[in-house]
């Protein structure tokens, strides 16, 4: 009997500490594009425990994962979606969605987002608490979806990009409020701040000028004063939050990079001073070319947009491109970012092609997504490349992006946390 309950405490032993040992036949490094030929990588638990030369044999009850075909990076990381939403023309839009009905979009959501080897997203603006909920459920492991740090409700100004009750008769809201997400002096803008920190977001997003989707007339006024953006960039940095800034007009941009915004979103009508200046404060630039491009082509069918909508689109969408190209070659620090929610969500390899297609190398592109995106949210020491010590967050492709980037569209294996979500082949 003693030997019978010994072996089974030695199998139960071994089956605990059983690793994964992906055997990789190209190895992806982001930092500088090299590979890898023939490794293991060892995942223990959610972690990659260490990486050794040649193909390891495995243990008793080591699960083995063949890989030696395919070429491997860390998992891709978006940092602006709308996990909550997608855009529909406007005959289709229903005058009202329920809260309960966004957040089971959302996880929809998560999962094509997930499956498509985007393993972190950086969240920016939900109708409520929808991804604060989905990040917890995705954590406890109820649904299947990225690593998500979430903003919570954006914080816009009254009538600015971002007030829920735009286009909305008079009759038919009261003046939204700070914990609603609509500020009006530095005061409000703080409370705004710390009613995100007590919801659960890991950052905060404002809307420092005009935007497009928004009914409002206006896509690139600012929107906020100087004291109301130092209000909330101190405060953010006193409850340890990171900041994002909507922003298409200069002057909007530029009062929020010298507030110590830590990035800007869209950048469109960004210029030569206002890249100096991002370089100088080490301001991240996240471009969300695919959303420019979206609403410039649904621009030109007719009743797509409502009509304060459609000259925004038709201005702004062609510019971000351009806008792109240029601050990648004044070297503006750049982290991935798709804006999906606008577009459909899973297509978020899409902005591979028009940031490669604008002038950036494929190998700055794949870094964009991986190190870089891990800089912006301060996970570096946990995401963002292949290491000893890392979350084992691992895609895999038929080909080498480095060489052809179009291989990001069909992501053959997923695995978040050290579990495998995806296995293709």
């Amino acid at each position: 009997m003693k030997k019978i309950t010994l072996l089974f405490v030695i199998l139960i032993s071994n089956l605990i500490h059983a690793d994964t040992l992906l055997h990789v036949g190209n190895l992806l490094n982001t930092e500088d594009g090299d590979i890898s030929k023939a490794v293991t990588i060892h995942i223990k638990g959610n972690k990659i425990s260490e990486i050794t030369k040649g193909y390891a044999v495995a243990k008793r009850g080591d699960e083995v994962i063949n890989l030696k075909d395919y070429y491997v990076s860390p998992g891709f990381m978006d940092m602006h979606v709308h996990l909550a939403q997608e855009y529909v023309p406007k005959a289709e839009r229903e005058t009202k969605i329920e809260p309960e009905f966004r957040a089971l979009f959302a996880a929809n959501a998560a999962s094509k987002t997930l499956l498509a080897g985007f393993t972190s997203v950086r969240n920016l603006g939900d109708g409520g608490m929808e991804t604060i909920s989905l990040k917890k459920a995705i954590d406890q492991g109820l649904v299947i979806g990225p690593r998500i740090f979430t903003s919570g409700k954006t914080i816009a100004t009254t009538g600015g990009h971002g007030d829920p009750t735009n286009g909305m008769s008079k009759d038919n809201y009261l003046p939204p409020s700070p914990e609603e997400g609509v500020i009006d002096s530095p005061e409000e803008a703080i409370k705004a701040v710390r009613q995100r920190y007590k919801d659960g977001t890991d950052g905060i997003k404002i809307t420092a000028t005009g935007g497009v989707l928004s009914e409002a007339k206006s896509g690139e006024n600012p929107q906020f004063t100087d004291a109301e953006l130092n209000a909330i960039v101190s405060t953010a940095n006193d409850y340890g939050l990171w900041t994002a800034a909507h922003a298409h007009g200069k002057e909007g941009m530029k009062r929020a990079v010298l507030a110590g915004i830590n990035s800007i979103e869209h950048g469109t009508f960004m210029d030569q001073e206002v890249m100096q200046l991002m370089k100088e404060k080490g301001t991240y630039y996240v471009p969300t070319i695919m959303a420019g491009d979206w609403v410039a082509e649904k621009a030109k069918i007719p009743n797509f947009f409502p009509e304060l909508v459609r000259p925004k689109a038709e201005k702004i969408g062609p510019q971000i491109q351009s806008t792109f190209a240029e601050a990648y070659k004044a070297g503006v620090k750049i982290a991935f970012g798709t804006d999906s929610g606008v577009s459909a969500h899973g297509d978020n390899w899409q902005e591979f092609i028009l940031m490669t297609g604008a002038g950036m190398s494929n190998k700055d592109a794949l870094k964009s997504a991986t190190i870089e995106t891990a800089k912006l949210l301060r996970v570096e020491d946990q995401l963002g490349q292949i290491k000893p010590g890392m979350l084992a967050d691992i895609i895999a492709f038929q080909k080498n992006p480095i060489e052809d980037i179009s291989t990001v569209e069909n992501v053959l294996f997923v695995m978040k946390d050290g579990v495998i979500h995806k296995q293709a082949f």
